[in-house]
């Protein structure tokens, strides 16, 4: 063995590097340390507080049963739909006198309505005045409308008499002269064998013998009228009563919040707006078709309530709430989805419900249905919902006017315009 075999061979030396944690990187390790610490703990609350959530809307009752309803997709908003803001240029009238008119019709120069506070008014030469009253005090709460009553739809009869139909109590004759009141059909007694929970719109032959009237709903209240119209409860119905026989017959059933209604120029047909469907029905009275039914409109670019004749030969319809197109229907994306109502309706009181349930935008149609089944549409912007359209031609206004009734807001107004303008 030489001398270099017998040298033991040694590793290179590797410098020994000592170093010292920096401050950034300390500081990196912290915030990492803090992040996971913050995730956990919302992950930790955000479970603590969703499970116990989610658990109880599964137990909690939901006041509806919401069924799946299905709308085909609103008619765009162009041409004769196209948004224009025309009523603006009303004036209100009577601003903050009047509690939610719903209906009015006119005898001469004096307007009659019914009101939310229950009562049937009177209004000519600016002086407002109450004729009768259906139901009785206390009102002005969702806990007293029952008792109150609610004047809805009110019609005119052949000898100047007042028809009127009240949610609560149901069918009534005032006499406008001396505001006595006679009952006619009351909601305490069953039609075959459903009974009148809603009564709504009714409309008048021109010899008075005939009403045609409508109840939206035999299970819910006009004070849960949202319930109704989420739920898509099918129990409504079109009914008759004769004033000479003072027989009720049933007409048509199986309708979702049927609302307002009225006689064709010709009476031989009658329209019934369906509101929960976007439509109109037809139901005809005489002629050959008598005891048939079809469709007169389907898919409107809102939600149908009370109808009215035009002057034109066609009519006046009112929209709840708009389904726009574009854009986005609150209402038209729940209706295939009873799940979420369920969900909503667990969670929220029907008085704390968001208004956007029902109107996306605060706006409302009023619509001109021709025989045609043309349509010509008008939104505005400043109601929110607008129930009734009428048109009356007044000597003293001496131009056209529309008595634009709101559950909400008060809402006659005279245009500065004739109403002429109006074209399909």
């Amino acid at each position: 063995m030489n001398e270099a075999e017998g040298l033991r061979q040694r590793r290179p030396l590797r410098p020994q590097v000592i170093t010292e944690d920096s401050p950034a990187q300390e500081a990196k390790e912290g915030s990492t340390y803090s992040s996971k610490v913050f995730r956990v703990t919302f992950l930790t609350l955000a479970a603590t507080l969703t499970v116990p959530l989610l658990g109880a809307t599964v137990l909690l009752d939901c006041p509806i049963d919401p069924q799946p309803i299905s709308l085909k997709e609103p008619p765009l908003l162009t041409g004769v739909l196209e948004p224009n803001s025309k009523l603006q240029k009303a004036e209100r009238l009577w601003e903050n006198q009047l509690v939610g008119p719903e209906s009015i019709v006119n005898i001469g120069d004096a307007l009659f309505t019914g009101t939310a506070d229950g009562k049937v008014l009177k209004i000519e030469d600016g002086v407002i005045q109450t004729i009768a009253r259906i139901g009785h005090g206390p009102c002005g709460t969702r806990e007293d409308e029952p008792t109150c009553g609610r004047p809805l739809g009110i019609r005119v009869g052949p000898n100047n008499t007042l028809f009127v139909a009240d949610a609560y109590y149901g069918l009534y004759e005032v006499n406008p002269g001396t505001g006595e009141t006679k009952m006619l059909v009351s909601t305490k007694t069953p039609v075959e064998g459903q009974k009148l929970s809603f009564v709504n719109d009714l409309t008048v032959t021109r010899d008075g013998r005939k009403i045609y009237f409508t109840d939206s709903s035999s299970k819910w209240q006009r004070r849960d009228y949202l319930f109704l119209l989420m739920e898509g409860t099918d129990d409504g119905r079109l009914l008759e009563y004769d004033t000479i026989t003072k027989e009720v017959k049933v007409l048509m059933v199986g309708l979702r919040f049927p609302n307002g209604v009225q006689l064709s120029p010709a009476e031989d047909f009658v329209l019934v707006q369906e509101t929960t469907m976007a439509r109109i029905r037809r139901y005809y009275v005489s002629g050959l078709m008598k005891g048939g039914a079809d469709m007169f409109v389907e898919n409107m670019p809102g939600l149908p309530d009370n109808i009215r004749l035009s002057s034109s030969g066609g009519y006046w319809v009112a929209m709840a709430a708009v389904r726009p197109n574009p854009g986005f229907s609150m209402f038209d994306f729940l209706s295939e989805k009873p799940w979420i109502k369920r969900m909503i309706f667990k969670e929220a009181h029907i008085s704390k419900l968001p208004s956007s349930l029902i109107s996306e935008e605060k706006g409302g149609f009023s619509a001109l249905v021709m025989q045609q089944y043309r349509i010509c549409i008008w939104i505005y912007e400043d109601f929110t919902f607008i129930p009734e359209v009428s048109r009356l031609l007044i000597a003293w206004c001496l131009k056209s006017i529309w008595e634009i009734s709101s559950v909400l807001m008060i809402v006659l107004g005279i245009l500065e315009d004739s109403m002429c303008y109006i074209r399909c």
